[in-house]
């Protein structure tokens, strides 16, 4: 029996064929090793923000100066972690018929996520005493930035055509 066909009893529904499953063999795609890299590359300048600022922010605001800059560092990264995991995770569904659905439900998901603790994140640390608005959200912006320049960076640098993933007949 050819491997398309799937033989299937009259009381059962047919069970999803090779082309459903979750990731295909060995399949990577162009895009996972660009994310990757954003993602290395981004860890490595949340550390540098992390120095520079938790240093800038001891000497305006000694040790609550720090905290201050670690958490607005903290929250860059994983803001952009979260995308880019997304996308990763999203990435595994390639094979899938439903690939494009996933895709953007996996990625919208992440980034109703992101709005929510976003939203719970600045309620709970609004007019803490132990954080300085000021450095908390200048190193915040400060990553924001940080990262959308390591994306811009590291995508230009990475010569993927624009059709990488197409195959063609």
């Amino acid at each position: 029996m050819p491997e398309e066909q799937q033989a299937v009893p009259d009381d059962a529904t047919p069970s999803p064929g090779p082309s459903a499953t979750v990731s295909s063999a060995g399949a990577t795609l162009s895009s996972t090793p660009i994310l990757m890299r954003a993602l290395r590359v981004a860890a490595l300048l949340t550390v540098v923000l992390i120095v520079v600022g938790g240093v800038v922010g001891y000497f305006l605001d000694g040790w609550v100066g720090v905290v201050s800059a670690v958490i607005g560092a903290a929250m860059a990264f994983v803001f952009l972690a979260i995308t880019a995991t997304s996308i990763l995770i999203a990435n595994r569904y390639y094979a899938s018929p439903l690939f494009t659905t996933l895709f953007f439900a996996i990625v919208l998901g992440a980034w109703l996520l992101k709005f929510v603790l976003f939203i719970i994140a600045a309620l709970l640390l609004r007019n803490q005493p132990w954080t300085n608005n000021g450095i908390l959200f200048t190193c915040l912006i400060i990553g924001v930035i940080g990262t959308l320049v390591v994306d811009v960076v590291v995508v230009a640098r990475s010569r993927m055509p624009y059709a990488s993933d197409a195959k063609l007949p």
